[in-house]
């Protein structure tokens, strides 16, 4: 390959982030969309740089209600995104082995991408939907199953005096119970401020031990918490990690910004900042830049994405933060009824993202329809269910391909944790035996 990987990669990762209206060094999740982060130094490729880029990523891209075809052209004309997609495939069978691995399936999952802009366009044939889950979790769509963890809550919600017989009576329990618990949004720094310290401890305790020493003093959790209104997503959190101190090393700074309409109560939001900041993503990130700058990973770990297998297993790693933090397994070992409920919720939650994708794209049912099995099978709030049927569930991107990431990514590292011993797992889980993803860790553990 005449180019150099990081030119490659680069032009493949913000072409498509481009063209999906993304912009990965906006600060905040209104402008971000497909690339998580650029913390390597590297100059910006030309997908980012060309003129014709400011103007796609103005528009919205393919994302936008109306698109704006010239603007696409322009920049099409300029950028040859699909070949740095190819680039970057023969790349990963050239490198072989866990990074060649790596990389193969970061070029299937753009390459889906690239074919959904061809659809959008009116340029390429509808993408199957199969196709679409199998790239980024490496397996086929399959519907949710909720009834195990709503018994559970219905039986844990009725511990604590808000007992139920009938599915409406189950819904209108758990609503209470999140009404007498809301998280009041005047305060969310400084209760977020509370729990990340909580969380920091708890994992200094049950996760940081089991991790080689040189990553015990990176901070974990260098975030701040900002409200947002008007947002189309519950929260966003934008890992930066461009900062640098006196000696050049990095600072780890994100922000977490949250939809000030969001309706979670104190247990749901335990849950989140465990998943969200530490051990969860920030956390994850946090680490990843650490091996990065230590030479550890490569140049693809340093510019991580959205819709691709190693986003659902950072998702899986997130979801399964909070046990990680207590240093159990399962929900019921939490010594908190209040917290098992919010923790179930959370999971509903997520199988219902799951159940969104695939009623609307393998079913083709309407939002209406979705919405409401959503609220009642799942026992998300009104607020969720309309923002997971319609923008997220509709979305043609986040909805075929990011939706089924939470609940594969969840249940796979549960697996995990219940077959591997902390010691061999986590540092796999964190980058230390390579950069990894949902169906490339096996053979890092291996």
């Amino acid at each position: 390959m005449s180019a150099r990987f990081e030119e490659v990669a680069g032009n493949a990762i913000l072409g498509i982030d481009t063209l999906w209206g993304g912009d990965v060094m906006c600060p905040s999740g209104t402008g971000r969309f497909i690339a998580d982060s650029w913390f390597s130094d590297e100059p910006l490729p030309h997908a980012y740089t060309h003129p014709a880029a400011a103007r796609v990523r103005e528009s919205g891209g393919v994302s936008a209600k109306t698109l704006d075809r010239e603007a696409i052209e322009a920049y099409l004309d300029a950028v040859d995104v699909p070949a740095a997609i190819r680039g970057m495939g023969e790349a990963g069978k050239t490198m072989g082995g866990l990074r060649g691995a790596y990389v193969s399936n970061l070029a299937l999952c753009f390459e889906t991408m690239w074919d959904l802009v061809l659809e959008l366009l009116g340029k390429g044939e509808p993408v199957p939907y199969a196709r679409c889950v199998h790239a980024s979790i490496g397996a086929d769509p399959s519907p949710s199953g909720p009834v195990s963890k709503r018994e559970r809550v219905a039986e844990l919600l009725s511990r604590c005096g808000h007992p139920s017989r009938t599915p409406d009576e189950l819904l209108a329990a758990v609503d209470s119970w999140r009404r007498a618990r809301m998280v009041p949004m005047a305060s969310v720094r400084a209760l977020g401020a509370a729990f990340i310290a909580q969380f920091d401890r708890l994992a200094a305790e049950n996760v940081i031990p089991y991790l080689p020493l040189e990553l015990h003093s990176v901070p974990r959790a260098n975030i701040q918490f900002l409200p947002i209104t008007g947002a189309w997503f519950s929260g966003s959190m934008n890992y930066l990690g461009r900062a640098r101190r006196p000696d050049g090393t990095p600072d780890y700074e994100a922000t977490y910004e949250i939809n000030a309409s969001l309706e979670i109560s104190v247990p749901e939001f335990e849950q989140l900042v465990s998943h969200e900041v530490v051990p969860g993503h920030v956390t994850t990130f946090a680490y990843l830049q650490n091996l990065y700058v230590r030479g550890l990973v490569s140049f693809e770990g340093s510019v991580l994405t959205m819709n691709t297998r190693s986003a659902a297993l950072f998702e899986g790693i997130a979801n399964n933060a909070i046990l990680m933090a207590h240093g159990v397994t399962e929900i019921d070992q939490v010594p908190d009824d209040d917290l098992q409920i919010g923790l179930l919720l959370a999971l509903l939650q997520d199988d219902a993202k799951n159940q969104s994708s695939y009623l609307t794209w393998k079913e083709g049912a309407p939002q209406a329809e979705v919405a409401a099995v959503l609220r009642k099978d799942f026992l998300v709030s009104t607020e969720r269910a309309d923002k997971l049927s319609g923008a997220w569930g509709r979305h043609p991107l986040l909805g075929r391909m990011y939706l089924p990431a939470y609940r594969a990514g969840t249940d796979r590292v549960a697996e995990l944790r219940r077959v591997h011993s902390a010691k061999k797992l986590i540092p796999v889980l964190y980058g230390c035996s390579g950069l990894v993803d949902l169906t490339t860790i096996d053979s890092a553990l291996a």
